[in-house]
């Protein structure tokens, strides 16, 4: 490790919300230092979801930062506290999983993590290799290093509380099981979301029962969606999927605000702040286009998870599309086929959509065309009536929404 004790700080207080405390990392990374020694970083995560979106990412960069200053980076995968949820952010008990769902679920997590997180330097482990082998006399004792009077002060079971919804014993049990995963592989930092603070201060105070030295805590913004406002989440449907198609994952950048946009830039990238407020400032005063920053900041994401080849393909279709207004260079892997048939019995727009262009019904496919969301060989469709011929001409370019064409081609008898 080359970098000085400031250097590396600094180097880890990008994208930080709090930590704590400081001058504990700073002490633990002079001795890292002097005794030529990695730091130990510990991060959790409950695989309950396949996949992993740019929402998560934002803590696995802190962690490559970390592997990137020669630490030893433990992802900590959680089948065992998997198995009980963590209440974090809650607002009723989490429905149970299967072990075997939760370990379908870790595989693709090993799968995806690589895309930022070095192969090579990543530590993978599971927390029931400790947890599973407690004994009931070793859990009563580890539950005797905690009140239930602190365990109750986080936000949400007192929300809970008040509002008479029901905590399962289980759930509080969480934090503490979270907590001994630090004792277990003596944590030097614990790095998680904002929501996750309350969990991994326990873990500071166990350590400290265990008579270790407490681990330091850092902690990550959540990041917003889509819509800038709601966190992203794959149930609200404002997230981006790092496995999804890279000219899927560029639309969808393009498509966000542009406050929005320098945030991803400084939580989702390694440009440095001051080059982010100095394109703010350049913006602002019209003497860059922010749109070109967007496709700067897709390209950017892409070439991350994809390469930067991608990326540059998935830019040129965006301009194809929305600045030339051309068709997609792919379309030909959406094809339509027609039959005889099909021209006698598809009479109208809404018929057609439903029934060969994936929409899921009749009512979506109105609520399409009155919102302006559907285009036919060019043409903007308001009319929810619109009578088609489809056996007039051998094809026709359906667009719906931003990113989704068809063509209709008649089917060889």
């Amino acid at each position: 490790m080359s970098k000085a004790v400031e250097e590396q700080l600094a180097y880890l207080r990008k994208g930080c919300v709090e930590l704590i405390q400081e001058d504990e990392l700073r002490a633990k990374i002079a001795r890292s230092l002097r005794d030529k020694k990695p730091l130990t970083v510990k991060v959790g995560f409950d695989p309950t979801a396949p996949d992993i979106h740019l929402g998560h990412t934002v803590l696995l960069r802190k962690m490559r930062h970390f592997q990137d200053l020669g630490h030893d980076v433990i992802f900590l995968i959680g089948d065992f506290t998997g198995l009980i949820g963590d209440p974090s952010g809650r607002s009723a008990t989490r429905p149970a999983m299967t072990h075997e769902e939760i370990l379908k679920n870790a595989e693709t997590y090993k799968a995806q993590i690589y895309k930022i997180l070095s192969r090579e330097k990543t530590i993978i482990d599971f927390n029931s290799r400790w947890l599973g082998k407690l004994t009931s006399f070793e859990i009563i004792h580890l539950t005797s290093m905690y009140t239930v009077a602190r365990l109750l002060e986080r936000d949400d079971f007192t929300k809970r509380l008040k509002e008479g919804i029901p905590i399962s014993v289980h759930e509080i049990l969480y934090p503490l099981m979270q907590a001994y995963d630090s004792v277990a592989l003596r944590a030097d930092v614990e790095l998680g979301g904002t929501d996750q603070k309350f969990n991994l201060l326990v873990g500071r105070e166990i350590q400290r029962e265990f008579k270790q030295e407490p681990q330091v805590v850092m902690t990550v913004p959540l990041l917003e969606g889509l819509d800038g406002v709601e966190k992203m989440s794959k149930s609200l449907g404002n997230y981006v999927g790092i496995t999804e198609p890279a000219k899927e994952i560029f639309g969808k950048i393009m498509s966000i605000s542009d406050p929005l946009m320098y945030r991803y830039y400084e939580l989702l990238t390694d440009v440095p702040l001051s080059q982010v407020e100095t394109w703010k400032q350049e913006a602002k005063e019209g003497r860059v286009n922010p749109r070109d920053l967007k496709a700067g900041l897709a390209k950017s994401i892409i070439s991350d998870f994809w390469g930067k080849k991608e990326a540059g393909e998935a830019a040129e279709e965006f301009d194809r599309i929305h600045k030339h207004k051309e068709i997609p260079a792919d379309i030909d892997q959406n094809i339509i086929e027609i039959s005889a048939a099909d021209t006698i019995r598809i009479k109208d727009i809404v018929t057609l959509l439903v029934e060969k262009a994936k929409v899921s019904s009749r009512g979506e496919a109105k609520r399409l065309i009155q919102q302006g969301g559907v285009n036919l060989d060019g043409q903007r469709v308001d009319d929810i009536n619109l009578k088609v011929d489809l056996a007039k001409q051998p094809e026709h370019i359906i667009k719906i929404g931003k990113r989704k064409f068809y063509k209709t081609k008649k089917k060889k008898d």
